[in-house]
């Protein structure tokens, strides 16, 4: 019997605007206007494209606002295909599947100040948490944008820029800055938080190496290679609710041997770092290689398109 782990709400394309060079707005409703679920500042939804490609994208705009789904799409002419769809074929009136939101920052627990280092697109998610942010007025917080030149969805980010919220740093003119010196020394009460492209969130992962691991907060574009381990040994996936025992080979990932077997998971970028395939386990001793889930959620939740096994068991809640 094939067993389905995919819940997808059906939107429709309301808007499409123009908001930077490649850049597009997308905006998603309840095709009766209902309210939408609700989500968490900066959160993650996939698209089920018409295509029949899945692709994760933070949302802009902020949980209060809460009759749509707001994206930003910066078309990638060598990328992996759902941007270009996106920007080339999907048209207002459209009909796209969206996951449930999940993963964003939770504003609060003890946090006064939030330090946001974003490069170029990766504004996004800090767009919807600086709105959050601004409104509630629950904490301080301190947006660094940089760019070599153009400002993406500089529309949208003008009264944060002009109220000095956002720190404008264009590599153009003066080089990239210190890292180090924007997210300053370390604290229980900051947060701090990257979004850019791999050379700039792999030299932030190394300045805050020494933070405290829920007092960071890293996103990536593009997943990092694959581990390979040469010591992988076979074993066994149980499935808690069907009982199913499924047998995961030397080298073969839990996605592909649930696959196999006709179990969908719901999957977006393959790497461990969308959220996409995040399972619960009650048994056993998983081996995270994913670059998402926080040291508690650990304690629950693997990613299955990247995590290994040390115990020949493993039960998964499915």
């Amino acid at each position: 019997m094939k067993v389905r782990a995919i819940t997808t709400v059906k939107t429709v394309v309301a808007g499409i605007e123009e908001a930077g060079s490649g850049i597009k707005l997308f905006t998603l409703v309840d095709p009766d206007r209902w309210e939408l679920p609700p989500f968490k500042p900066g959160a993650h939804i996939d698209l089920h494209l018409p295509n029949g490609l899945v692709r994760t994208y933070s949302l802009c705009n902020e949980p209060a606002d809460n009759t749509r789904y707001v994206i930003a799409v910066k078309r990638e002419a060598d990328g992996r295909g759902g941007s270009r769809a996106l920007h080339d074929d999907v048209r207002v009136g459209d009909v796209i599947g969206v996951s449930l939101p999940r993963g964003g920052l939770d504003p609060g627990a003890g946090i006064a100040r939030y330090v946001f280092v974003a490069g170029g697109i990766g504004v996004t998610p800090f767009l919807s948490m600086a709105r959050h942010l601004e409104r509630t007025e629950q904490a301080d917080f301190t947006l660094h944008l940089i760019i070599r030149e153009e400002v993406p969805l500089a529309a949208h980010l003008g009264s944060l820029i002009e109220k000095g919220r956002i720190v404008m740093h264009r590599t153009s003119l003066t080089g990239r800055p210190d890292l180090a010196a924007l997210v300053g020394e370390d604290g229980a009460g900051t947060l701090v938080a990257c979004c850019g492209p791999e050379g700039m969130t792999d030299d932030f992962e190394r300045v805050t190496a020494a933070w405290p691991a829920a007092n960071v907060h890293i996103e990536r574009f593009v997943a990092p290679p694959p581990v390979i381990d040469p010591d992988a040994k076979p074993f066994t996936l149980s499935l808690a609710r069907t009982g199913t025992e499924i047998q995961v080979r030397a080298g073969q990932t839990m996605l592909a041997a649930l696959q196999e077997r006709g179990i969908d998971i719901a999957t977006s970028c393959c790497g461990g770092i969308c959220g996409a395939c995040k399972v619960g386990w009650i048994e056993g001793k998983p081996v995270h290689r994913d670059r998402i889930l926080s040291p508690y959620e650990r304690e629950r939740y693997l990613m299955v398109c990247v995590s290994g096994s040390d115990t020949e068991r493993l039960v998964l809640d499915l």
